[in-house]
């Protein structure tokens, strides 16, 4: 079945544009833009039997996605993470229904991935052959890797101290890096500076309408994964936010196809205190959020000192009756530690930072034991083993009996 996309829509002053034409804000007040889609059409000729049928990545949600054409997606089969039970965790403080959707298992090793496909798949769709983003590590990984199956020219502008890596993975797949001596928002304003001129296409965070649409399907999949009753809860890293903002809008399209109902999980968006422009904003109840200064943290997805899209980010976490959390990076630290120790799977910080915030939101009774909650696995933990530490006794097979040097 082709693409149900019907036009872009800017999620401010709702100015109308043409979804065929290459697009990254909106041209009338510079703020986001969403794709629409013909939902009526998507109700008529889509159906939960047709999508069983179909091989588990995010392509098969292809009605409700932006490439027209099946010739022209760019897939390393992303999506289709599964939603595991976090029995071990949530028995340690009481829960019984907590879930970790394990987005760490996508290609390139984080939930980048989904974004990136999509964007770059609509991309070489309407003609772009060079394309560029800021990054702070994974969504540089995640964008050379589509940009090299695609055969476009890719460029990553990184901040210096970003995990080896990421720097690493983006080279070896043939993107051209750039370090910035300074932070993501410093790279991004490099890079709005240097693409017109170089005829670059711009995929930063929510500064085109497709990463959001290849992000929405996480949304899609946990309604799916919860045989189509959403659950209570979401506890997700937000660094600039696309993931937030694509589940909600993923909802909204699933309840007018008839899917699910009117129901909506408690969005939680979780920051680290050294960088919490959104839960500063929430707090004070204002609408936008103000740049954070001297941003630091360990988690370098989080380090994002003022999200583009923090009205959106800010009205889904209002409209869901959520929250806004800010964590340590000793806390996160501690939680990467605990979660590999009780359920074995090796985290990154980012991902941490959501178990963190659960343990703070169950102590203070804002979740429940009863609820159904869901921790983001962002990414893998093996790009930031540079964070932890372990020491391990050397044994000599020449010397004492090994039997005797064994704890």
């Amino acid at each position: 079945m082709p693409s149900f996309l019907s036009h872009l829509e800017c999620t401010s002053c709702n100015s109308i544009y043409s979804a065929d034409e290459l697009h990254t804000v909106c041209p009338n007040c510079g703020k986001v833009l969403f794709a629409r889609y013909d939902l009526e059409a998507v109700r008529r000729n889509l159906t939960r039997e047709h999508l069983l049928r179909r091989d588990a990545t995010l392509w098969r949600w292809r009605e409700l996605l932006p490439v027209r054409e099946e010739a022209n997606i760019v897939t390393l089969g992303e999506g289709g993470t599964p939603l595991l039970y976090a029995r071990n965790l949530g028995r340690a403080y009481g829960f019984e229904k907590l879930y970790i959707k394990a987005e760490g298992l996508n290609p390139t090793g984080s939930f980048k991935a989904r974004g990136m496909a999509v964007a770059v798949s609509r991309a070489q769709e309407l003609g772009v052959r060079k394309i560029v983003t800021p990054s702070a590590g994974n969504a540089a990984g995640a964008l050379a890797a589509y940009g090299a199956a695609a055969g476009m020219e890719t460029y990553v502008f990184m901040p210096h101290d970003a995990p080896d890596i990421n720097k690493l993975e983006s080279a070896i797949v043939g993107a051209h890096v750039y370090l910035v001596n300074g932070l993501i928002s410093d790279a991004g304003r490099i890079v709005k500076t240097l693409a017109p001129a170089r005829n670059w296409f711009d995929v930063s965070t929510l500064q085109e309408p497709y990463r959001a649409e290849g992000k929405k399907t996480m949304g899609l999949e946990l309604a799916e994964q919860f045989n189509w009753e959403l659950p209570d809860a979401i506890i997700y890293p937000t660094g600039g936010g696309t993931g937030i903002v694509g589940m909600w809008k993923a909802f909204a399209e699933l309840e007018q196809i008839g899917w699910i109902d009117h129901k909506r999980p408690k969005m939680i968006s979780v920051q680290a205190s050294g960088c919490a422009p959104l839960v500063k904003a929430f707090e004070q109840g204002k609408q936008r959020a103000e740049a954070w200064q001297d941003a630091q943290t360990i988690a370098d997805g989080l380090r994002v000192p003022h999200p583009f899209a923090d009205y959106l980010i800010l009205d889904t976490l209002r409209a869901s009756g959520g929250t806004a959390v800010a964590v340590s990076d000793d806390e996160i630290r501690d939680a990467m530690r605990e979660w590999a120790r009780l359920e074995g799977m090796f985290v990154s910080p980012e991902s941490a930072a959501t178990f963190a915030a659960f343990k703070q939101l169950a102590a203070s009774g804002f979740l429940q034991p009863h609820e159904r909650v869901v921790l983001f696995d962002t990414g893998t933990g093996i790009k930031y083993s540079h964070l932890v530490r372990a020491e391990f006794p050397v044994i000599d097979p020449n010397g004492r009996a090994w039997e005797e040097q064994v704890k």
